[in-house]
């Protein structure tokens, strides 16, 4: 009886498994990542800048939501071939054309987000150190992967 379930269901669940993947935006779900982040960065830029004092408690929340998002990075998903071209995209071809630089750029910004998180800074010297390595990697690869906006 079990054997007939899971043969009956298998071919249920590849076409939900391919009409889910067959809807999905991978520019869409880029930029909702990267406004993510944006945000998560935007929300303890001012704690580096003086503007605020330093929260232990909200930068260790940042740099884990950072590290989560850093980590959901997967080039196959969020930038395959083809979506260079569709939709309102500020990903540059340089992607695709230098894959091997843009997997290295994404390899170190994961590593560089996952030891941030895991530093636990106490104090604002140590927490400029941490969040400069990670936000050193967001200015490499746009320069380096984004078409600038006007």
């Amino acid at each position: 009886m079990n054997r007939l379930i899971a043969l009956t269901a298998a071919p249920l669940f590849a076409v939900a498994v391919f009409s889910m993947s067959a809807h999905a935006d991978p520019i869409a779900d880029r930029q909702a990542l990267m406004k993510d982040q944006g945000k998560t960065v935007g929300s303890i830029t001012p704690i580096i800048k003086g503007e605020k004092p330093f929260d232990a408690q909200l930068v260790m929340t940042a740099l884990k939501h950072l590290n989560e998002d850093a980590q959901k990075i997967d080039i196959a998903t969020l930038f395959p071939k083809g979506s260079e071209t569709g939709g309102k995209t500020t990903a540059s071809p340089k992607i695709w054309e230098d894959s091997a630089g843009f997997e290295a750029a994404m390899t170190k910004y994961k590593a560089d987000a996952a030891k941030a998180a895991a530093a636990e800074p106490k104090d604002l010297d140590s927490f400029k150190v941490v969040f400069n390595q990670v936000t050193e990697n967001c200015g490499t690869c746009h320069k380096a992967f984004r078409i600038k906006k006007d």
